[in-house]
């Protein structure tokens, strides 16, 4: 069995920047090349392959192995469940679904914009990230909030913002599965430790939010819809997260947000109703200055309007819940293994066919609503051809991603470089999520982020006695952080508004409250290390 290398240069800080080629070669082909990210994420594999056999000396056959299980990984663990998730989406927008769905939504958020933003922005956003990602929530949620009012360019940094929380459980846990796939970590555990970081950090948006279409007068009047938005969300996504796993806590989080705020303003109002930029406006002003749509008010069309969200999380909970043995299924499993230059221990490059897993969960809830809306074969032949048009891009990113991820892993360079980062110390603690922040930010990808950087976190705590979840779930929420001032991202956010092919404009724009909300995820990765580590103990 091959052992790896842990200093194959000689030199620990040459050794360093050397495993760092492969990722800073990739993120300069994204960010300052802007190639492609799929053909990038080619490009740096052969850098990675070539660097593994040639400097860290491991074997071409096994490492060539290793690159197809990180690609078949990407594929199942990654495409399956994202693809299946953009096809009940794509379904609902094709038979008109998700058109009445969005008028329903936008008749009962009231005339008030601080009510308008926190159930169109917050919570219907954190429902589309849990149910797509990829950006969608912008380009959906941005022309509705330009169409209540709000400036294009604050609209969009207002949907950014709001997406901060939901995108590590975003398209249906993917990055989360992504993390477990490559640094070998349990999904519960690991979808329990992000849960709880997420949880504290979704305190803070609803207050930015109001503050941003209504200023420092509509916080004082409205501050009970921000507590009330964030508890909320935090009660529908901190139990899912850790007692269902990584597929649901957005969805979850979403209805039981936008049902609570429901209710909320049924009983409770600010008493002054404010536009954009707080100007007091009446009620029938708000009403006029809201999209001419027809009113979706009967109890049927509530019912209807919900029902393939309602479909999606029974489905998925009942398939993939503890009490369910359907995704530890197995038909084989390829792997071939390396004795690890850190813990002297094999570490195995692994590729699990489990065909019950979480996309095929997605698959029959897409099965389930194509039963009740029952659209006709034209309709379901464009949905296919929609959802191949948006995402080949992506599911070729994803295979080529982890292929690269494994053999980062399997070759050593993972362990040189997380050696070398190891001595900084304990004040890594800071910096871990700045490196997913980076990662994302140059990447456009939660997902690419956890697979490029996961392993080296989780590394890098292991060698600094770091509670084991800690770093990985780090990584894994400064990438949401940096989500709005992710080129990719704002590439997509930007196309239903006014600002096409003006991401620079929008990233200048969104930069100032990202570092704020950095700053704030980085205390939060303080408390948890020194007050409640055994939160992110296995």
């Amino acid at each position: 069995m091959f052992e790896q290398i842990l200093n194959p240069t000689g030199n620990l800080w040459l050794t360093v920047l050397t495993a760092l080629l492969p990722l800073v070669f990739l993120l300069f082909l994204l960010a300052a090349l802007r190639m492609t990210a799929w053909l990038a994420s080619i490009l740096a594999g052969i850098i990675t392959l070539l660097l593994g056999v040639f400097v860290w000396h491991a074997p071409r056959a096994g490492t060539l192995e290793s690159y197809l299980y990180g690609g078949l990984t990407g594929i199942w663990v990654i495409d399956w469940i994202t693809f299946w998730g953009l096809i009940i989406f794509n379904t609902l927008v094709l038979t008109g679904e998700f058109e009445k769905f969005k008028r329903w939504m936008v008749h009962h958020a009231t005339a008030d914009i601080r009510i308008q933003t926190i159930m169109m922005a917050w919570a219907f956003g954190a429902l589309l990230e849990g149910l797509v990602g990829f950006g969608y929530p912008w380009a959906v949620v941005v022309p509705i909030l330009v169409g209540l009012g709000i400036a294009d360019l604050e609209a969009i940094r207002v949907a950014a913002l709001a997406n901060n929380a939901p995108v590590s459980f975003g398209a249906l846990g993917a990055p989360i599965l992504g993390l477990a796939a490559v640094t070998g970590l349990p999904i519960l555990a690991l979808s329990s430790s992000i849960g709880n970081v997420v949880a504290l950090l979704a305190l803070l948006p609803p207050w930015v939010l109001i503050y941003l279409v209504s200023g420092w007068d509509g916080v004082a009047e409205a501050w009970p819809l921000a507590i009330v938005g964030s508890l909320s969300y935090i009660a529908g996504q901190w139990p899912a997260a850790h007692y269902l796993g990584p597929y649901l806590p957005d969805l979850s989080g979403a209805l039981v947000s936008f049902w609570v705020l429901f209710a909320l303003v049924k009983i409770w109002r600010p008493k002054v109703i404010r536009g954009f930029g707080g100007a007091k406006v009446t009620e029938d002003a708000g009403a006029a200055s809201s999209p001419n749509l027809a009113e979706p008010n009967s109890v049927r069309q509530a019912f209807f309007v919900w029902m393939p969200y309602v479909v999606l999380i029974c489905v998925v909970v009942a398939w993939t819940g503890p009490w369910s043995h359907l995704p530890a299924v197995s038909s084989f499993k390829w792997s071939v293994a390396a004795i690890s230059s850190v813990t002297q221990k094999p570490v195995a490059s692994v590729f699990n066919f489990t065909p019950l897993a979480g996309g095929s969960s997605i698959l029959a809830s897409w099965l389930v609503i194509l039963a009740i809306l029952r659209p006709g074969r034209i309709t379901i032949g464009k949905v296919f051809a929609r959802t191949f048009q948006q995402m080949w891009g992506a599911l070729l990113v994803a295979c080529f991603i982890f292929a690269l991820a494994y053999i980062f892993v399997f070759t050593g360079m993972a362990n040189s470089l997380a050696f070398g980062l190891s001595k900084i110390g304990p004040f890594f603690i800071v910096l871990a999520p700045v490196l997913g922040w980076i990662g994302v930010a140059l990447s456009g990808s939660n997902t690419s982020t956890n697979a490029m950087f996961g392993p080296v976190q989780a590394v890098t705590g292991r060698l600094l006695n770091f509670p084991i979840l800690l770093l990985p779930s780090l990584n894994s929420v400064g990438a949401e952080v940096g989500k709005p001032i992710a080129p990719q991202t704002a590439s997509v956010g930007v196309s239903t508004s006014r600002l096409v092919r003006n991401e620079g404009q929008v990233i200048r724009h969104n930069m100032g409250w990202t570092l704020i909300v950095l700053a704030y995820l980085i205390l939060i990765g303080l408390l948890f290390y020194f007050v409640f580590p055994n939160h992110m103990a296995i």
